[in-house]
Order: structure tokens, then sequence, then C-alpha cells
């Protein structure tokens, strides 16, 4: 008779956490990380990391650091998604901000015959002007894609075009999607101000005459856009969520029809745990605030994921293939309710038809043939996962209530608290980039100097004047942009010569290395013996080669290139030696060492 229960490491040896602190305990000595005296709770210590929003990350997770809770039920960190409207798994959501109503409509209509199944359209400044709105959604089924407004300081303008728009067809009790309201959203961005009161009215009469309808996004991503942690956007996001809340119900709304009205929307980047975990974490944060409002049993946080816009790059676009296809996984596992894929180009300008169409495959290609959506929680039962969404939870609902007792989000926004604490997240996060603790490929690590970039269209700017907006390699890309300049002005890049020493198989490692980081800068390398340096055309030198060698060669190194008119002369590694001005090294402040040797190149900024 088969067990009742089967045992899966029954042919193995229990598992000890002690046994496995001594294990590690051993190969930190070796490497100096620990001592005989260290204990054994300490180790574990040792290993443990924090994450911007200083979120413990640990080396081992446990049965006992986290049980997984019931797919389904309340707080909903386990969400199952609804098959419903002919939509499985998750909403295919596509972004248009086309100025042109005729070009919006023919790449709408592509989309939506080709995988995605709702529309993210950007309307006023930035976008499609709004008496083009009627044009753009021409050909568009109402009652069958959904279509969420983004219209900034134009949302009541757009709001009621868009109505009009869905009342003249016919479709007022089919038509579905957001109007897009998010007055503190738009606050955030712009610095400017927006009524609550209109939000709530236009949230009024979609309850009363649109029944499938929402009127407000709780938008996270200027937050995130502002260099801002997971839980500073979860806790910004939960506090825009609570003001309209108080706003719907002043306004004669119910609290179980307040709550239909609002939907998150929230970044997912390349860090694929902690973009499952802020997603699982924001149904557990708006869980409890639906606890506490009194809503009726099965209220459940409405998610719209959008791949970070922060994480994009302008240099090697390619790459951000790879990064916008882990985000999506991320969104997919983490249980998103919609997702949006942001085209590999957009930090170039407008997105072509081959751009958005790899946007929509990537979709695609998780749901139709990995089947991600046809799984209940995947994460599910991740000790490390479960225990990730939970810190995170705690650390958003600590921000939360913080902004709570400064008066709210828009007196934090208005009195610099909120610009302070993400401002302050942008430095670390900033400096880890800089010292390429945070590589950024293409850009930091392995870029192609050769590159030719692909045109596109400029992108209508966005109103700004609220948080800042950042981008994670616009440190790098600055200083590629003054290297181009120069090529362009004066037919050839700045140049630093490696001067290698020794056999190859000595030297390589560390010139390769110099190469990458210099490179990272726009500043093209060249290699040889110290010897021939003059003929390069080259005003700075890197010396590469071993520990021993150095302590045989740097010096007399350093003494040739200086006589030969080195004005400055970097060496790969550690230790003092004569002539040797500045050290290149793993964890070195590159963004310092690129902007150094750029002046010292008389590349001007």
């Amino acid at each position: 008779m088969p067990p009742e229960e089967l045992e899966l490491a029954a042919a193995f040896p229990p598992a000890e956490r002690d046994r496995w602190r001594e294990m590690v305990k051993g190969v930190l000595r070796r490497s100096g990380a620990a001592t005989e005296d260290t204990s054994l709770d300490e180790i574990e210590g040792l290993l443990t990391r924090e994450s911007y929003d200083g979120v413990p990350v640990a080396a081992l997770y446990t049965r006992d650091d986290a049980p997984a809770g019931r797919p389904g039920l309340a707080p909903y960190v386990r969400e199952v998604r609804p098959d419903g409207e002919g939509i499985a798994g998750w909403d295919v959501r596509q972004r248009h901000a086309h100025p042109d109503p005729a070009v919006t409509r023919e790449a709408i209509l592509a989309d939506l015959e080709n995988g995605a199944t709702s529309v993210w359209l950007r309307l006023g400044e930035g976008g499609v002007p709004v008496g083009g709105l009627p044009d753009a959604l021409r050909g568009v089924l109402l009652d069958l894609a959904p279509v969420v407004l983004d219209a900034g300081a134009s949302a009541g303008e757009a709001a009621d075009a868009f109505l009009s728009l869905v009342t003249g067809r016919g479709n007022a009790a089919d038509a579905s999607g957001n109007l897009g309201a998010d007055p503190l959203g738009l606050a955030a961005r712009t610095g400017g101000p927006g009524s609550l009161e209109e939000t709530a009215a236009l949230a009024v009469r979609c309850a009363r005459e649109f029944p499938k309808l929402r009127a407000i996004v709780a938008d996270g991503t200027p937050y995130h856009d502002a260099g801002g942690g997971d839980a500073e956007e979860l806790g910004a996001a939960v506090a825009a969520g609570v003001a309209y809340l108080r706003a719907l119900t002043d306004a004669g709304l119910s609290v179980d029809e307040a709550f239909g009205q609002i939907e998150f929307r929230l970044a997912v980047n390349a860090d694929q745990f902690s973009s499952i975990a802020k997603l699982r974490a924001a149904r557990r944060l708006w869980a409890r605030v639906a606890e506490v409002s009194g809503a009726a049993e099965g209220t459940a946080a409405r998610v719209h994921a959008v791949t970070s816009a922060a994480m994009m790059t302008r240099r090697d676009p390619w790459v951000n293939m790879l990064r916008t296809t882990v985000a999506a996984f991320a969104a997919g596992v983490g249980g998103a309710d919609a997702v949006t894929v942001q085209p590999f180009d957009a930090r170039l300008g407008l997105p072509d038809g081959f751009a958005r169409r790899i946007a929509r495959n990537t979709q695609t290609l998780l749901l139709e043939e990995s089947s991600l959506a046809r799984v209940v929680d995947p994460a599910g039962g991740s000790w490390y996962t479960e225990s990730l969404t939970e810190d995170l939870a705690q650390a958003a609902w600590t921000w939360f209530t913080e902004i709570e007792r400064a008066g709210g989000l828009a007196a934090a926004l208005g009195s610099g608290l909120v610009a302070g604490r993400l401002a302050a997240t942008w430095g670390r996060r900033r400096e880890d980039i800089a010292r390429r603790k945070a590589p950024l490929t293409g850009v930091s690590e392995y870029p192609d100097l050769a590159e030719r970039l692909p045109e596109r269209d400029p992108a209508p700017r966005r109103p700004g004047g609220g948080l800042p907006v950042v981008t994670y390699a616009q440190d790098f890309e600055t200083l590629r942009d003054r290297s181009d300049a120069h090529a362009g002005a004066t037919g050839s890049r700045p140049k630093v010569f490696l001067a290698t020493l020794g056999p190859v198989a000595v030297h390589t490692a560390r010139a390769s290395f110099a190469a990458n980081l210099f490179q990272a800068g726009g500043i093209e390398t060249v290699s040889g013996s110290p010897e021939e340096f003059g003929t390069s055309g080259a005003a700075v030198a890197c010396i590469c080669s071993s520990d021993r060698l150095y302590g045989e060669q740097a010096e007399d190194a350093a003494r040739v290139l200086r006589e030969a008119g080195a004005v400055k002369v970097w060496l790969a590694g550690k230790g003092t030696y004569e002539g040797v001005g500045a050290h290149v090294y793993a964890g070195c402040d590159a963004i310092e060492v690129l902007e150094t040797t750029l002046r010292d190149l008389g590349v001007s900024e």
C-alpha cells in the first residue's frame, strides 16, 4: 500500500540548520570573512544583505520562515485570476502615445488583432490630442476591448470625451477599462494641484452609469521612476488609494462601490523575486485596508503591472528585450491582472511596429507557450518568496503610516517628505550602479562602442515639475554621449593605452577588466608594452598585469609611460607604486574614474 504522505526526501538524511551553518563557516573562514570565534548564530548574518528598502534578504529560508496561505482567500497574497470576458490569464495591455490619431488607430488595431487584449492610451500633453480620441478608437469594439486612459491634467476632458463616445455607440453597459483619473499621481509627476472632488464625481458617474468601468488609477510608478524602492512605491500607492477611498465615500459611494473604482499601477523590473513579492504584497496591503474599512469579503486589489521605465537603456537597447521578459515573467508569477511590456526602443523615441510586436509576443510566449497563467500562484510555497512578500508588506505599511501621520499623500508630497525619502534611496542605488555592483549589460558592462542605434521618431515629452525622473543607466549614458560628441567633433574617440606586462595569460584578466571599464564611458582602449605608448595616440595609460609582476615591473613601467608623455598612469588592481597616480579595481567608483579620465583627455562636458 502506498504511504498516506509521499516523503520525497526519504532517501536522504535529515538536513539540519546547524550543520549547514558549520559548513558555511568553514568556507567563510577560508575566505577571511569569519574566524574560529564566529558563532553559528552570526554566520547567517554575515550572508544577509538588505534591499534598498531595508528588507533583509537571507541566504537560507526554511519551512519555519513563512508558511504559505491559501489561494484566492484573504489577504489575497496568493491570487487566483478568474477566466472571464474571453481573457485567459492576465490582460495583455499595450500602451499607445503617438500624437497622430490615425497612426495610433492603426497601431491599436494591429495590436488587438495580434494578441493584445486591451488598450492603454495616452491623451493630452505627451500623447493623442483629446479631440482625436474618437478617431484613435475608430474600429475598436469598446464592448470587447477594455480601454485605459492616461490623460494627466486633461483627465476630466478625456473622460468626458470617452464616455460620450461609449454612450454614442450604445456600449455604456458593456464598456470596461479605466478612465485613469489620478490627481495625486499628477501632483507627484508635475507638482501641480489635482482635484479629488472632480475625481470623486467622475467615480460616482461611473458607478451609476457605467457598471464595468473604473474611474481611478492609484499609480505607484512616479515613485519608482524617481528612484524609490519597492516598499516606497507600495506605501505611496496605498496612501493614494486610501485618499481616493475617503473622497469617494464622502461623495456618496458605499465602501464597496469605492473599492470597485480603484485600480493600482505598479512597476516591475528585472529583479524578478522582488517584483513577484511586490505584487503579492500589494494585495496583502490592500486587503488590510479593505478589512479595516469594512469592505465586503472578497475585495481584492486589481493590479496593472508595467515593466520599469527606469531600467530601460538607450545604449544596446536590444538587451531591453531580456529585461522586459524577466519583468513580465515576474508580473505573471506575481499575479498581475494586467501587464504592459514596454517596447525595447522606448528610450529612443516612439516605438515602431517591430518593437510593439516583440512586446506583445513576449506576453504571448509566457501565456501560450510557457503556460504561466495555468498555474495558481507559482511562487506560493517558496519560503524565500513568502518571507520576502511579508517583509516587504511590513516595510511598505510602515512607510504608508508615516505618510498618513504627515497628513496624507498630498501633504507628504508638498512638504518634501516623499521626495527626500526617494532621493536617499536613489542615492544608494546610484552608488551601487556607479561601482558596478548593480551591473547594466551593454552599458556599464560589455558596452559596444561601434553600435548603431535604431532611429525612431521623437516621443512627445510628458510634463514634469514634480518628482525627478531617473534611469539607472543615466550616468554612464551621459559619459557615452560626451564621447560621441568628441568623436563627432574630432573624428576619433578619447583613448586610453593599456600597458600590459608579462605573458598574455598573466595580463589578460586585468586588461579585459580595464578595457570593459573604460569603454563603459565611451573611451577606446588599445594595448601593448609600455614602450609602445608613444605611438599609440593616447595621453592616459593603465598598467595591467599580476600582483607579482607589479612588484617587479610596475614602477619601471610607470616611469617609461611618464617619460613618453602620459598625463596620468592608472593601475588595474591595488598597491602603491611610484609613478602610479590612481587605480581601477572591482568595486571602484567607475563613474568617478571615467569622469576623471575624460577630463584628463580634454573631453568637454
